[in-house]
């Protein structure tokens, strides 16, 4: 009895994981089913082992591929020369990029090609990024944004007049917030720029000069976006 007691309650915690990582994000799925499996890998073990079915030096090969697999990414991270050996660079960059944040959207735009992309803070769709959701799902999060946070529903229009260009559909006619650096910290400016603490005032204004070619509203751009661009060199340059 106590043996199906143990079955039941392991069989209930995978289920558990199960729907856990079918919830999970598109790019978040992938790791929480292999998370999963290692859990199911650890379980089964352990039972062959108590049922002395599986000889001790299974059992540690087991627990080390799980320790190798939970604490890789830190030892890439901490040792530059085995990121190195495996192909990573750890200072690398996929390019220069602007940050603006709001209670449910983070966003970054590509200083080279001026494309955006991001993810959802908060909400049902918490750690989903934009380019993974349907235009169903998007249509949903624009409504939330709409309802509870009027800066955020600024931000998602960006990147829908982006990803959708020439629809307006999704009720596109939200104002940008008023050019006066009011509310934006310099940290703020500084990720909206994606210019460093110790940026000089030629490095604010050609890095303002280069994202207005991109999101200026007389070139294609955004207005919400040019407005956060502009507000960013006010509040650097005071």
């Amino acid at each position: 009895m106590p043996r199906l007691i143990l079955l039941a309650a392991i069989a209930f915690v995978l289920y558990i994981l199960f729907k856990r990582a079918q919830a999970a994000p598109p790019h978040k799925r992938r790791g929480e089913f292999i998370k999963l499996a290692l859990g199911i890998a650890v379980v089964t073990v352990i039972l062959l082992a108590l049922a002395g079915k599986m000889h001790w030096i299974g059992v540690a090969l087991t627990g080390a591929l799980v320790a190798l697999r939970t604490l890789g990414p830190s030892l890439i991270r901490f040792f530059p020369l085995l990121a190195t050996k495996l192909g990573q660079s750890p200072g690398a960059s996929a390019g220069q990029s602007s940050t603006v944040a709001t209670a449910i959207l983070r966003m970054q735009l590509d200083h080279e090609s001026g494309d955006l992309s991001g993810e959802v803070l908060t909400g049902r769709f918490e750690g989903w990024r934009l380019q993974d959701m349907e235009r169903s799902q998007l249509e949903e999060l624009f409504s939330y944004c709409q309802r509870e946070d009027p800066d955020s529903a600024r931000l998602l229009d960006s990147y829908l007049q982006q990803r959708f260009p020439g629809e307006t559909d999704f009720g596109t006619s939200q104002p940008p917030p008023p050019n006066n650096g009011g509310g934006m910290t310099r940290k703020e400016a500084l990720a909206v720029l994606g210019v460093q603490e110790d940026a000089s005032e030629e490095d604010i204004v050609a890095a303002h000069r280069k994202l207005m070619q991109k999101m200026h509203p007389d070139r294609g751009g955004n207005d919400y976006l040019a407005a956060k661009i502009n507000q960013a060199k006010d509040v650097l340059l005071g």
